[in-house]
């Protein structure tokens, strides 16, 4: 909504404005602005309360962000006057008026300005407002208090007298055709391309434009099925509309899914409908808006542009009658909202045919008008986008109501064979109070059906998902929270499915809905049955929120409540409320592309998917596996783990409900008709590539060495990795994802765990151990395992860390399993066919050695699968050992971006040993996110011309490296440490002027280690312990200072800190292992730099002082005295906020 214009006050003053929708920190600047001349005409405004309840709030102000004027709009009059539910009743009785329905009219709550800018302010907001809601006719202000209005309001709307006596009330309406009337649309002439030279920004809504000579060539050449007109206003021709009856449906049918359209062709028998006029339709229409392919609900494995089905029934229509037309349009921007004005008058021009339809480029932005059509689903189309508009999506008479038992039958012909919904409708029916049902009717019809329930779990809602980025929830009554369990709405109709919800909100005295999409692996088919899709787009999906893990038995009555603790099946979390009704998101249709579902292609598309303003439609995700899988044990898990995403994420994610998944690999990139190929025979197009296929572990490729004639592998001749290109026997695992685990571990509970043989476990990484661990746990001996090194015994582990490294080869060593090092291999099965493979020899530094193998499981060298870069370099993207990218992930390919290990840095960097490798995956996957949203978000500013060498400068990036995993022993293990660069092995934090803290031993399984730096902040953790970790807490502890962690260093000196464990448990940290801890620590660090930002006492110092309660602050020290007053209010704020999940700390309050 927002755009910039100049307003001129009553004294002449002309000023450059902002008009835009309000924002909650606009309050107390509009709340200054209300005189006792609007609180007469408003009644007490509470603008807080207003804001959350309104369904649009539209504020004027400057580039200094300085308030001008504000205008508070609601479905409902004012006051108490009436049930918001009844409104129109109200209306028709007192007023005699029946042409105001809840599609067209709107109420004005509020209304305050500068007085000088009143005027202006109040004519700008009304065309803004009439320019945002297409189908709105009608501002009514009814107000209870006033029966006149202040000057500026007097200008703009109309008395409307009322009929009853002694009613007391004032009803004042405002007319769109008098600030923002429909454009005309008429037939063009040849003359009419004059004016195109005076326009200077035009919109065009299509996949092409034809020059100014063609298009006079076609004004010239029109016929039945060609057709040229033009939007004309005062006078003034300010667009172009082509309208062409003359499609290639065998093209369309073949590229989108027109299976619920009939393949836009009329059968033989099917009657058509009247031409439907909306400014004059007739009172009973025989059009039969009915129609079988209604969207109902799904599961959540499938995507939100559904799955493509076969057998549509095209064929069978292939020979009916055409029943679609082609409009193109070229329009001024300043009358974009308006395109839809043209619809009325297309549909006559076409009075047979039933369907409009636009094809636009992937690339082009969004249009208003596309907001009124359905977007088909595509199949095999390239960068072209089709929608479609139904003749009976002109008719404005839908109505919302309550059902009623009559509805039954035409709700079961709308959605057939839906047991789920019935069950609910005969809950309401029977006067359940926790459910209401609504139905949505045109012209007596029956086109949608939704079902509402009383949310019982706001708590565990609250808690565990960020929904206060949307509602401030002490201004929503518990019982106006609801939950959407069913949504059904004929396709036709869909683009009232806001309107729909709205109606509902209204009708049912609720302000939020939720929605929840349960995993496909639940087992609860009454649950899983909820989750639609037909509703998302509509609704914002609500991050999870990272959750303390409490010491429940130790806090005791601190605890927080068992409504929060409790945990719930996981689900994603999609909602919408008043304030979303009227706020269309902007639709992104550029195809982009991801291949690999790594951290950080999974952080990239959380980054898309998870902006609430933008819904991105052609989200496509190419991995073998798909999305990550559900685990049914945690025996499955021979992978370390990284800990960026767990499966209960993924649950909460649910990113398969925006994202379109395709197993296979990538094998070929066509960069001039941006295309990737899949599995060697399937194309995918692209307008942005973004490559995350990491690096995996390799097949490993045998020396060939005869062991009998060549033993010492020193003696091997140095070379490169080789590609094995044989025989992979089937009892040998490369294990890279859980898909692999999950099939591995099958095969060993049918042919390995009670059989004999050996198992030979082959690397240097950590996998090999987290391996180890879990053949061990399935019932494996540990004669029955050797693990080969390919490294000589003492060299550097993968730990880091001698005491860990130490303890796994005493827990090998105890559980007999057999270790050799310095190993290189030489030959599978002696060089004879490897199926099955029973032997394994290898070459070492002494005697070669020939080990018996049931199964073989390979961690011998991880490195970029051999398909991907074959794809890469035919395509001649620059790979030099990696992908090359620059600093803003981008190859030499501006099309293609890459991140995650499979890249590098260009040499001109002079960072040749750089990698993300080395970083957090989940926060490179975030930055290359905002790197690409700069391309796509109309709400960020497009990114300024760059230095000349911004491309040579090195990212940055702040989280935490972390591994983890079950080790030998019996160990859980966490490592977490500073990110570097450069090399596999940080710098030693004790080679600094760091300092160390160890409580514990590996022997009674409690070691824990915290390593600072020489700011003494925390720069390395490390746990390990026979108990599972609480390892989202233990991630917060990352870069803290000492002091925060209650003075570390004095109680560790002081031997008050026994065990590191323990200390963590205790209820004082339970703040820091929040998940708004970090930005309340950012905004404590902002009050605290303005305040001293003129003083030279340094902030560390002060800080000392305060936890040390040494401080004492002199008369000239007031800047100090105010920022810890500051401070001060700042926690017991955050601390209040919060407190349903930190009752363990004592409010003032309470005191």
């Amino acid at each position: 909504m927002e755009n910039m214009t100049t307003i001129t006050s009553s004294t002449g003053e002309k000023k450059s404005v902002i008009v835009r929708r309000t924002e909650s920190c606009d309050a107390h600047k509009i709340t200054e602005l209300i005189s006792p001349a609007t609180a007469a005409v408003f009644g007490r405004v509470d603008v807080i309360y207003l804001l959350e309840k309104a369904n649009l709030a539209v504020t004027i102000s400057t580039a200094k962000n300085e308030v001008l004027a504000h205008s508070a709009f609601v479905d409902h009059p004012i006051g108490d006057l009436v049930d918001q539910a009844s409104w129109e009743q109200l209306l028709q009785t007192h007023f005699n008026t029946t042409k105001f329905t809840p599609l067209n009219t709107i109420f004005l709550h509020l209304f305050a300005a500068q007085p000088s800018f009143s005027i202006s302010c109040a004519k700008e907001i009304i065309r803004t407002v009439f320019n945002a809601i297409t189908e709105l006719e009608y501002i009514c202000l009814v107000t209870p208090y006033s029966s006149s209005l202040e000057p500026a309001l007097m200008d703009i709307f109309e008395p409307m007298p009322c009929v009853t006596e002694g009613f007391q009330c004032g009803a004042f309406v405002c007319h769109r055709h008098n600030y923002c009337p429909r454009l005309h649309v008429r037939r063009a002439r040849a003359t009419d391309l004059i004016d195109l030279t005076s326009l200077e920004q035009m919109k065009t809504v299509s996949d092409c434009w034809p020059v100014p000579d063609t298009l006079a060539e076609k004004i010239e050449a029109e016929d039945e099925m060609n057709h040229v007109a033009v939007f004309e206003n005062d006078g003034l021709t300010v667009g172009f509309i082509i309208v062409s009856g003359k499609l290639n449906l065998l093209m369309l049918n073949k590229e989108y899914e027109l299976g619920p359209f009939d393949g836009l062709r009329k059968k033989k028998a099917e009657k058509r409908s009247e031409d439907l006029d909306p400014e004059s339709q007739p009172e009973e229409s025989t059009v039969d808006i009915a129609d079988p392919h209604t969207q109902s609900e799904v599961n959540e494995a499938e995507p939100v542009t559904a799955h493509i089905t076969e057998g549509s029934g095209n064929d069978a229509a292939s020979e009916a009658e055409d029943n679609a037309f082609l409009i193109q349009i070229q329009i001024d921007k300043r009358f974009e909202t308006r395109s839809a004005d043209c619809l009325p008058y297309v549909f006559r021009l076409f009075p047979e045919q039933d369907f409009c339809i636009i094809l636009v480029h992937t690339l082009d932005s969004d249009s208003p008008l596309l907001q009124t059509f359905i977007r088909a689903i595509p199949r095999d189309c390239r960068h072209r986008d089709l929608y479609i508009f139904h003749r009976s999506g002109l008719l404005k008479t839908i109505e919302v109501r309550a059902v009623v038992s009559e509805d039954k039958s035409a709700i079961q012909e709308l959605v057939p064979q839906h047991e789920a919904l019935m069950e609910d409708l005969d809950l309401f029916l029977h006067r359940d109070p926790d459910v209401q049902a609504f139905v949505a009717q045109v012209e007596d019809q029956i086109i949608g059906v939704l079902v509402i329930k009383n949310e019982q779990d706001i708590e565990y809602i609250r808690a565990n998902y960020d929904i206060e980025n949307f509602v401030y929830f002490s201004h929503h009554q518990r019982e106006e929270h609801g939950r959407l369990c069913q949504f059904a709405l004929n396709p036709i109709f869909q683009h009232y499915a806001k309107h729909f919800l709205k109606e509902a909100l209204r009708l049912a005295h609720k302000s939020c809905l939720y929605y929840r999409v349960y995993p496909s692996y639940h087992s609860d088919k009454r649950v899983t049955a909820h989750s639609l899709t037909a509703v998302l787009s509509c609704m914002v999906p609500v991050r999870p929120r990272r959750q303390i893990i409490y010491p429940l038995e130790d806090l005791g009555i601190n605890a927080p409540s068992t409504f929060i603790t409790t945990e719930q099946v996981p689900y994603a979390l999609n909602h919408i409320n008043r304030k979303l009704t009227m706020e269309p998101k902007v639709n992104i249709n550029a195809k982009i592309v991801v291949v690999g579902a790594s951290d950080t292609g999974l952080a990239f598309l959380e980054a898309l998917a998870f902006c609430p303003h933008l819904q991105f439609n052609n989200l496509t995700l190419i991995s073998p596996h798909g999305l990550p899988e559900h685990l049914s044990t945690d025996n499955m898990s021979f992978l370390a783990a990284s800990h960026c995403y767990s499966e209960r994420d993924h649950a909460q994610l649910s990113l398969c409900s925006w994202v379109n998944v395709v197993k296979g690999k990538m094998t070929a990139i066509d960069r001039r008709m941006t295309l990737v190929q899949v599995n060697g025979d399937h194309y995918i197009p692209y307008d942005q590539l973004i490559l995350c296929t990491g690096r995996q572990y390799q097949m490993l490729c045998p020396t060939g060495i005869d062991i009998s004639t060549w033993s010492l592998t020193s003696s091997v001749p140095e070379q490169r990795i080789r590609r094995y290109t044989g025989h992979i026997p089937s009892n040998l695992f490369t294990l890279n994802d859980q898909q692999d685990c999950t099939q591995a571990y099958h095969w060993l509970m049918e042919n390995f765990v009670q059989q004999e043989g050996n198992a030979v476990v082959y690397g240097d990484t950590i996998d090999v151990y987290t391996c180890v661990e879990t053949l061990l746990q399935i019932g494996v001996t540990g004669s029955r395992i050797h693990v080969v090194h390919q490294t000589a015994a003492g060299s550097l582990s993968c730990f880091q860390s001698l005491t860990v490294d130490q303890a796994v080869r005493t827990a090998l060593e105890k559980q007999d399993v057999h270790v050799h090092h310095n190993c290189l291999l030489a030959q599978m099965n002696d060089g004879q066919h490897p199926e099955p493979l029973t032997s394994v020899s290898f070459t070492t530094d002494g005697l070669p050695r020939r080990l018996e193998c049931a199964v073989f499981f390979n961690f011998f060298h991880k490195g970029v699968d051999y398909d991907s870069f074959k794809a890469v370099n035919s395509a001649y993207l620059l790979f030099d050992e990696r992908l090359v990218i620059d600093s803003t992930y981008q190859t030499n390919d501006c099309k293609i971006h890459a991140a995650g290990p499979l890249t590098k840095l260009s040499r001109s960097c002079y960072a040749d040993q750089w990698s993300h490798s080395y970083f957090n995956s989940k926060e490179v996957g975030q930055e290359l996110a905002a790197i690409l949203l700069l391309l796509f978000d109309p709400t960020l500013e497009p990114p300024a011309k760059p230095a000349p060498d911004a491309d040579r400068i090195i990212p940055i990036y702040k989280q935490s490296k972390i591994t983890g995993g079950k080790l030998p022993g019996g160990y859980h293990y966490l490592h977490v440490t500073k990110p570097s660069g450069y090399t596999d092995v940080s710098p030693s934090v004790s080679s600094t002027q760091g300092r160390s803290i160890v409580t514990g031993s590996v022997e009674t399984g409690n070691y824990f280690q915290l390593r600072f730096s020489q700011h003494n902040m925390v720069e390395s953790i490390t746990c390990l312990s026979f108990k599972p970790l609480p390892v989202s807490n233990y991630l917060c502890l990352y870069g803290k200072h000492q002091l925060l962690l209650n003075r570390l260093y004095a109680r560790f000196d002081e031997e008050l800190i026994q065990d590191l464990y323990s200390y963590f448990t205790e209820s004082w940290c339970m703040a820091i292992f929040h998940d708004r801890f970090a930005d309340f620590q950012q905004e404590v660090h902002q009050i605290m730099t303005d305040e001293l930002r003129s003083d030279s006492t340094s902030l560390t110092k002060l800080l000392e002082t305060v936890t040390e309660g040494t401080l004492e602050l002199s008369e000239d020290q007031s800047g100090q005295r105010e920022a810890l007053t500051k401070v001060k209010e700042s926690v017991l704020e955050y601390l209040q906020f919060n407190q349903y999940h930190l009752p363990m700390y004592t409010q003032p309050a309470l005191l």
